[in-house]
């Protein structure tokens, strides 16, 4: 299960989503399932989450896993998988980028 291909662009932290329905849309992270970490691209303890999940080559959201690069739909928020740590890509929602 893999988004690989559906994100046109990236500028900065903006995602410009211009297939963003075809984003597998993961809804919020249910805690009895195997969850990696969300961290906020400009967060000063992203470095102290990601050394929780070293080089990790994949992400896990609700249970599924995702490689290294892939962007999911969470709501209104896009995340990337960041070698085991999701990071906060930019708004899902067109209106509000």
């Amino acid at each position: 299960m893999e988004a690989a291909g559906n994100v046109i662009g990236v500028y900065g932290s903006t995602v410009m989503l211009q297939q963003h329905p075809s984003l597998p849309q993961v809804g919020a992270q249910d805690p009895e399932l195997r969850n990696s970490p969300i961290a906020d691209e400009e967060d000063e303890d992203t470095d102290v989450v990601r050394q929780q999940m070293p080089g990790e080559p994949v992400c896990f959201y609700n249970g599924a896993e995702f490689s290294h690069g892939s962007f999911v739909a969470s709501g209104s928020q896009v995340l990337k998988c960041s070698y085991g740590v999701w990071v906060d890509a930019g708004s899902a929602d067109p209106r509000n980028p």
